[in-house]
């Protein structure tokens, strides 16, 4: 890229509707996939885009976080070239202050942001499954001459409250923006990712920081501010794989479309080249499916031990399924044991959670998706 552009992930977040998966650990290093951190998929897309400068701006239960993501090795941001710096809440004199909303964070980091001396600012989401590369986008926003490029995505009309929508012209140009509303407008929901143009980005940042009542939000002030002012707002829209895994049955769905043949697009396993997900390397010892075992339609990765049935679900690494249990349309986190005799179903088993012998997890009357933990397994 011969503009400079840096890349700023929000990866505060609390998660609260992830339950127990949150309790002591930051939404973006929640597990995925049997092998991923969630956090794994914007960083990855950041290399992949060849963004040489990246900031991970955490704040709630940040320690796992901030010691997975560390130096940005993982995604070869460790060279003489590149950056990924951790960016937490400043500490001062009064205490340290959370961030007040989503440009709150990047606010407070404008010092940071100065010294990059950057063009534009990519801004993303820390929690997001998604895999692609920014370049089209920003060239989208560079040849527009927008002050404000966001990547949208066409979302179920049932579920279009929940998203922060954008509503545009036929030249991509929007004309408003409308966030997580009753009566939706639109299903082209955001992303959560901005290209700004930096000194636009600066000046708007600092005015919405003056302002009392703001919840110095993007989607609440930031982008309706702009919009009022006459300010040229542009939408890129992705066609490819997304998903907003902030529930505990949306993160079981993105989980079960990795078993999906790989004629839709939705098996992030196969991405090679320049799209690869990349990840932490425990140098694990390979799955073990024993001679009794019984696995159809699932993913065992590396470190497991398969003793029981295993249908329809996700094994992480270093897990054990006993002879005589049965898994079914389930996600069993790492370091979770699946005893003999029981039985899962429609279930998350939280990292390093006994399943007891003979013990049925399913979910409740009214419930999707059962999600189990707090129970510690010894595994071998």
């Amino acid at each position: 890229m011969s503009a400079k552009l840096v890349a700023m992930i929000l990866a505060g977040g609390k998660g609260t509707r992830l339950k127990a998966l949150t309790r002591k650990v930051a939404k973006p290093a929640v597990e995925y996939g049997g092998k991923y951190r969630i956090i794994d998929f914007p960083l990855s897309n950041c290399a992949n885009s060849g963004i040489r400068t990246v900031s991970v701006l955490t704040q709630y239960e940040s320690s796992e976080l901030n010691s997975y993501v560390g130096n940005g090795e993982k995604w070869g941001f460790n060279g003489v070239r590149s950056l990924a710096s951790i960016l937490s809440p400043k500490q001062t004199e009064e205490g340290s202050n959370w961030y007040a909303g989503t440009a709150d964070a990047i606010y407070e980091n404008l010092d940071w942001l100065a010294s990059q001396n950057p063009d534009y600012v990519l801004i993303l989401s820390g929690d997001h499954i998604y895999s692609c590369t920014y370049n089209e986008m920003l060239k989208k926003h560079i040849e527009s001459g927008a002050d404000c490029t966001i990547s949208a995505y066409p979302v179920d009309w049932k579920e279009a409250s929940r998203f922060g929508l954008i509503i545009a012209n036929h030249e991509d140009e929007i004309t408003s923006f409308q966030e997580k509303p009753k009566n939706p407008l639109s299903n082209l929901a955001s992303m959560g990712i901005y290209i700004f143009t930096y000194s636009v980005l600066r000046d708007y940042l600092l005015k919405d920081h003056t302002i009392d009542d703001s919840d110095h939000d993007f989607g609440k002030n930031i982008i309706p501010t702009m919009l009022a002012d006459g300010r040229k707002l542009v939408t890129y829209t992705y066609n490819g794989y997304w998903r907003d895994v902030g529930t505990i049955s949306s993160l079981h769905k993105a989980n079960m479309d990795l078993l999906l043949s790989n004629k839709d697009g939705t098996n992030l396993y196969t991405v090679q080249g320049e799209n690869k997900i990349l990840s932490e390397d425990k140098h694990s010892v390979p799955q073990y499916i024993g001679p009794k075992a019984k696995v159809k339609d699932s993913l065992v990765n590396q470190g497991a031990q398969v003793y029981g049935v295993v249908e329809h679900s996700v094994i992480s690494g270093e897990t054990l399924i006993e002879e005589g249990a049965h898994v079914k349309n389930s996600v069993i986190m790492s370091g979770a044991r699946i005893a003999k005799g029981a039985k899962v179903n429609n279930a998350i088993v939280a990292p390093g959670t006994l399943v007891e012998a003979k013990e049925v997890i399913k979910p409740d009357e009214g419930e999707e998706i059962a999600l189990i933990s707090n129970k510690k397994a010894r595994l071998f």
